[in-house]
């Protein structure tokens, strides 16, 4: 059963964010996804990857989008899912062009 993204917890949002960010560079590393299982419960995480492995990175980005509306944010939330965008990104110690690109994307769409 598809779980539907308007009605997403914020921490079910924030992992498939940090999934979309993982695979950015064209690859989800054992230690990226072990960085984001310990974010969350085992059950979360599952329901969440299942969904995930079946979009396209554009449907990814509209159902982030989507969803994104439904929460409210303060700044302090939003500064602590930035680092955790970041520490994915920089799990292999560089900042690949192609991660960049979407930090912007997503930037642009949480702000």
């Amino acid at each position: 059963m598809k779980n539907n993204h308007k009605n997403w917890t914020k921490e079910e949002l924030k992992i498939y964010i940090l999934l979309l960010c993982a695979k950015a560079d064209g690859e989800e590393t054992p230690e990226e996804i072990e960085l984001i299982k310990s974010k969350t419960t085992q059950e979360t995480f599952d329901k969440i990857y299942e969904e995930f492995k079946g979009d396209k990175k554009k449907k990814s980005l509209k159902k982030i989008e989507a969803a994104i509306g439904y929460h409210y944010y303060d700044v302090m939330e939003l500064v602590a899912l930035r680092k955790e965008i970041y520490n994915v990104f920089m799990v292999d110690k560089n900042l690949a062009m192609k991660e960049r690109y979407l930090d912007k994307i997503l930037d642009n769409i949480i702000y």
